[in-house]
């Protein structure tokens, strides 16, 4: 597979000629979901999920399909029936040949105030796990882990305990849109000294081979 980080957490991935998009939320390009053959959606808040662009990767390819939970599921299954389907924890499901399997149930806590929405992970090909806004720890071995490194969710320490309890054969940046480019050098020393698992970053539009 090849994987290709767009802004903020969305990701492309590509196997056999097909393409999987992840999250083409309101902080990544505005095209970042078109060309995809399947879509997945983590969760409902707008840097994860933006109508406009579903509705524009889903015009342009007719037998593209969208996967997420309700909340989505409900503002687009309206409009491209038999192309939107509800997953959830637990779930399997083909998309586009590729393998897919869901887990977790709610974002990850905000503040007590907040109330916590759904929220879904999803494990690629049992090898690459993107998992939203929270701090899944998939019941399966994860190869390359999308790591959520700043939010207003999060700090560095539940990123590093995180990173040792999955125990990936590596650790991508994700949920990057909020961090400055000179507290970066910060996060990756401490994320390379304690994470315990070797740790990088994508810009826009580069690729790793998985």
């Amino acid at each position: 597979m090849k994987l290709t980080k767009r802004l903020h957490s969305c990701v492309q991935v590509e196997k056999d000629g097909h393409t999987l998009v992840i999250d083409p939320g309101a902080f990544s390009e505005p095209d970042a979901g078109l060309g995809a053959d399947a879509l997945l959606v983590t969760h409902e808040h707008p840097d994860h999920f933006d109508e406009g662009r579903l509705r524009a990767a889903l015009d342009a390819n007719p037998a593209a399909a969208l996967w997420t939970l309700r909340s989505v599921a409900e503002r687009m299954s309206a409009a491209y029936p038999g192309r939107v389907h509800t997953v959830g924890h637990g779930d399997t499901f083909t998309a586009a040949g590729f393998e897919v399997q869901v887990h977790g149930e709610l974002h990850a806590e905000i503040h007590p105030d907040i109330p916590r929405v759904t929220n879904v992970g999803y494990l690629v090909e049992g090898s690459l796990f993107h998992p939203g806004d929270a701090l899944t720890v998939p019941d399966a071995p994860v190869d390359t882990l999308m790591l959520p490194v700043h939010a207003p969710w999060n700090k560095i320490a539940e990123v590093v305990d995180y990173v040792r309890e999955v125990k990936p054969r590596r650790a991508i940046d994700i949920h990057d849109a909020y961090l400055a480019d000179i507290a970066r050098p910060i996060y990756d020393t401490v994320l390379a000294n304690l994470g315990g698992a070797p740790h990088g970053r994508l810009g826009a539009g580069e690729s790793a081979a998985l």
